[in-house]
Formats: structure tokens, C-alpha cells, sequence
């Protein structure tokens, strides 16, 4: 494409589009295989995928021997514990609320870069968490005061949550080290690798007696493929043009696109209040990020579904 910047908002979008489908494919995929299985294979095929492709560019570098203990922790962050809390969680509460909780994350971003990196707070990123924390409350709790979606969900999502934010501490002692490539390609492989004790022990007697279905398990392929790698792809290219503050303003899409494709997709319908949430939700992460100043070593991660 001629025009780069062009291609960057169409990059951008994209791996918005990419990240709010891994809720709808992830979905699928748990109608026939269990969580350990769905993360196993997902990580699995992701990163040789991404360590292929990264050696054919020659953009993967070698993990220095002391830097070792640190992938450790980062994969342990995430994909592990983040994933551990998404899968599971999903299976317990609608993709749209699932998208909603997740959506929280650069909330507390500021927060922790307040408390870890002695960074600034403004007062846009204040009202922006009261806001959107008013607005979750609105998405996860019914108009009798029950939780819409199963308590544990809410809390392995929150989990997920939380996973992210260890994620991101760990990750900016990094960044100044190894590309974007390097890091999430030794990631997931080393991710992989945690998981296949939990899938030999708790899924395969179950994979084995399914195998591989084809129309079922091209789900898993999908999350691998687009959602692990191309939009995260796409989503470090779209960085070399817009900058952390203005690309944290795209990351709101993730919530609206998964609305969306839940509602003609897993027909998951929400009532009024619901939407009133999610606007609030909405409505904060745009008022937290609004003249907030770029860093100059962005994160690479925490929006991956």
C-alpha cells in the first residue's frame, strides 16, 4: 500500500477485529475441547509459527543466559496465568462480558506505572478507572443484585486481569533488550511447554477419544494463527505510527466488535442496563487516555484475547 499511514489504521483496526474474535473462537472451540487442550495447541502452534517466520526474516534473537529467569516470569504472567484466567473464565460468563472485564486492563495501567515506576497520574486517568469501574459493576451485576455470569468466571477473568498488569512490570525490564518478535515467539513456546503437563494429565484421555476434528478444531488454529500472532503483528506495526496513547484508544473496539459478533454469532443478547455498562466502560478508558503523553518504550501486550 502506498500510503503507510493508511495501512497502519487499517492494521490497527484489524488486530482490534483479530483480538475481539478469540472471545467468539474460543467459544467454539470449548464446545468440543477442554481449556488445557484449546491453550496446549493454541501456544503450541503459535509459537513455531512465529519462531518459523521470525528466522525467515531474521528478526529472532537469542535469549542472553541471565535474561532466562525473567522469560521465565514473563511467560508465567502471560500466556500462562492470563490465559489460565481468560479460557477458564469464559466458560463460566458471556464473551461480551468476558471482552468488557478484559477491556479494564489499560485502565489500571497508569496505576501501576504510579506505584512501580514512580510515573505521573492524571486526573483523566482517575475519573476514567471510577468511571469504567461504575460501568463493570453495571455489565456484571443484574437489576436483583446477582452476578450476571458465574462468581468464579468474573474472578478467574479478574485474574486474567491482574496477570496482565505482573505482565507489563516484568516486561518493561525487557523491551530495551529483545524485539517484539523474540520475546512473544520464546513466550508462547515456553507456555506451551507448562501446558502439556495439565493437557496430558486432565485432557487427553478426552483429546484422544475425539482426535482431531477438523471443522472444531480449526478454531484453535485461528486463535493460534490470527489471534496470537497476525494482530499482534499488526498491532506492533500500527506502534511505529500512532504511538501507546493514541493506540490505547483503539483497543475500546475489542469490546464493541465481540458485542457485536456475540449478538448474530452465540446470539448473546443484553438488556438496557447492560448497554448503559458498557458505554460507561467505554466511556472511562476514552477519558483516561485523553492527553495522556506517550512513553517512549511502549508494552507490547496485555490487550491479547
Amino acid at each position: 500500500m502506498k500510503n503507510p499511514k493508511t495501512f497502519s489504521y487499517i492494521a490497527i483496526i484489524t488486530s482490534m477485529l483479530l483480538w475481539s474474535m478469540s472471545f467468539i473462537w474460543s467459544k467454539f472451540a470449548f464446545e468440543t475441547y477442554n481449556p488445557f487442550t484449546v491453550l496446549f495447541f493454541r501456544l503450541s502452534i503459535a509459537g513455531v509459527f512465529l519462531l518459523i517466520f521470525s528466522k525467515i526474516l531474521g528478526t529472532l534473537q537469542k535469549i542472553k543466559k541471565e535474561d532466562y529467569k525473567i522469560i521465565l516470569l514473563l511467560s508465567f504472567f502471560e500466556p500462562f496465568l492470563y490465559f489460565i484466567g481468560e479460557n477458564f473464565g469464559l466458560q463460566l460468563v458471556s464473551a461480551s462480558t468476558a471482552s468488557i472485564l478484559i477491556a479494564t486492563i489499560p485502565l489500571f495501567m497508569p496505576i501501576l506505572g504510579y506505584y512501580i515506576f514512580k510515573e505521573k497520574v492524571t486526573r483523566n486517568n482517575i475519573l476514567g478507572v471510577l468511571i469504567s469501574v461504575i460501568g463493570v459493576l453495571f455489565v456484571i451485576i443484574n437489576k436483583d443484585f446477582s452476578l450476571f455470569g458465574q462468581p468464579l468466571g468474573i474472578a478467574l477473568l479478574l485474574l486474567a486481569v491482574f496477570s496482565a498488569l505482573g505482565y507489563t512490570v516484568v516486561l518493561k525490564q525487557i523491551t530495551y533488550k529483545y524485539n517484539t518478535f523474540t520475546i512473544v515467539a520464546w513466550q508462547n513456546i515456553i507456555a506451551s511447554i507448562a501446558f502439556f503437563p495439565f493437557f496430558l494429565i486432565s485432557d487427553y484421555k478426552q483429546f484422544s477419544e475425539i482426535g482431531i476434528i477438523q471443522s472444531d478444531f480449526i478454531y484453535i488454529v485461528l486463535l493460534a494463527i490470527f489471534a496470537s500472532n497476525m494482530a499482534f503483528i499488526l498491532y506492533t506495526h500500527a506502534l511505529k505510527y500512532f504511538g501507546v496513547a493514541k493506540i490505547g484508544v483503539y483497543t475500546n473496539l475489542i469490546p464493541i466488535f465481540t458485542i457485536v459478533v456475540s449478538y448474530f454469532v452465540l446470539d448473546e443478547k443484553l438488556d438496557f442496563i447492560k448497554y448503559v455498562g458498557i458505554i460507561l466502560v467505554i466511556g472511562g478508558l476514552l477519558i483516561s487516555e485523553k492527553k495522556k503523553k506517550s512513553i517512549s518504550k511502549p508494552f507490547t501486550s496485555v490487550t491479547e484475547g
